[in-house]
């Protein structure tokens, strides 16, 4: 099937986040770095690109800056002279006078864009979740049903489906039921204890999207996929079909999921860091790719032991290009490019971002630094619950999470640094 041909591809990327504040105090959800090296959104264009789609727009809104510079750096690569392309889409009023007011209705004013490239299926998908997934698998199924919109869904627990559309499915896996955000979900045949949760991917027959977005235009709602496009496409009748996720991660669990809080993001990134974790990035088979800050290897530096612990270590760590460990200890942490970790300090269970900084004799556990924070000298974060909360934000787990630029103190540590 020649997908290149026949797909175009929306990747929504203009959520707020909300539940991730203050990591998306400066920036959309899907720009948010994830496991050192990485963009949340980077996922979602890898699938894209290791699943043969070259025609993608990526759909954006709120505090876009940091993605639209990540976007231009990381995945100017395509030809456009054969009609290649990742094409950035604000909200434009095409329309109307309004800003993007639902995920229905961010598509419904880009149907000129459609029309214009005459796809015979158009594939959407959220900017802002971690897998690896072949939409080209999900494509073709979806032609095999003869579908009119074809869902992504995934088996979840039903007491961790409350945040999700979820659906009930026939012997055909034809969606009989759909419900967004319920605290009874529709439970599978086969085990009561679970239900299949939407993913927010969605693969329509272009004719029926054009028909559906316009009559959903015209009414007072959220214009929202889950909460109104595809329950009123189910009770009307229409052919709508589920798709059983099959993971690319080759793993004995399959791997989806929303870091849409603190405390799952640090879950996440914490994975990567073990032995074996459960979502691997070491696989050539599915490459993710990324924008790679220009920077010399990541250097670690001071084994002076007998000095008092002076000793420049990294353990069961992620530690990007760029950075340094001199003479402190990491432990169980994920450096973004260009971290800064200096003498007699230790770093546990941590997520230190692009330009952090950390002074001597600095005690960090379970926190997340966001970019360019300096951390002055002798400064413990994540031991005192009731210092954290005074001085930052903390999450309900109890990760601490100081955002991005953050000044701490007045004066910089440039005279404090180890040379």
């Amino acid at each position: 099937m020649n997908l290149f041909k026949s797909v175009l591809t929306f990747v929504m990327a203009g959520g707020k986040g909300e539940r991730m504040y203050p990591l998306t105090r400066d920036r959309t959800k899907p720009a948010v770095p994830f496991g050192g090296s990485y963009r949340i959104i980077d996922f979602t264009l890898s699938n894209c690109l290791n699943s043969n789609l070259r025609k993608i727009y990526v759909i954006t809104q709120y505090k876009s800056l940091s993605l639209h510079r990540h976007l231009r750096r990381g995945w100017d690569i395509y030809n456009h002279e054969i009609g290649e392309f990742i094409t950035i889409v604000p909200a434009q009023q095409r329309v109307d006078e309004s800003w993007y007011r639902g995920t229905a209705d961010a598509i419904y004013q880009n149907l000129y864009t459609i029309e214009k490239s005459k796809p015979e299926h158009v594939l959407i998908l959220s900017g802002d979740h971690v897998y690896k997934m072949d939409y080209a698998e999900m494509i073709r199924y979806h032609k095999e049903k003869g579908a009119d919109v074809t869902i992504g869904v995934i088996e979840l627990d039903c007491d961790k489906a409350g945040s999700f559309g979820t659906v009930a499915v026939d012997d055909d896996w034809r969606i009989r039921v759909f419900k967004e955000k319920v605290k009874d979900p529709p439970v599978m045949k086969n085990n009561s204890k679970k239900t299949l949760g939407s993913m927010g991917i969605y693969v329509f027959n272009t004719d029926i999207l054009e028909e559906v977005l316009t009559l959903d235009s015209r009414e007072k709602t959220a214009h929202d996929f889950g909460k109104n496009i595809v329950p009123m496409m189910v009770e009307r009748g229409d052919k709508v079909f589920a798709y059983n996720f099959r993971d690319e991660n080759r793993k004995e669990v399959r791997y989806w999921r929303d870091v849409g809080t603190i405390d799952a993001y640090w879950e996440a990134n914490m994975d990567l860091i073990s032995v074996t974790p459960v979502f691997n990035l070491y696989d050539d088979d599915w490459p993710i790719r990324t924008y790679q800050e220009q920077a010399p290897p990541a250097k670690f530096v001071f084994a002076q032991v007998e000095d008092g612990g002076r000793l420049g270590v990294a353990l069961d760590s992620i530690v990007a290009n760029g950075s340094i460990v001199s003479g402190g200890k990491v432990e169980r942490s994920v450096l973004s490019p260009l971290v800064r970790v200096n003498s007699y300090s230790h770093v546990y269970e941590s997520i230190l971002m692009e330009g952090a900084q950390v002074g001597r004799h600095c005690r960090i556990r379970r926190a997340i630094i966001d970019k360019n924070v300096h951390i002055p000298p002798d400064t413990i974060i994540g031991y005192d619950p009731e210092e954290d909360h005074r001085r930052f934000y903390v999450s309900d787990g109890g990760i601490v999470v100081i955002p991005k630029d953050t000044k701490l103190e007045e004066f910089t540590l440039h005279e404090q640094l180890d040379s």
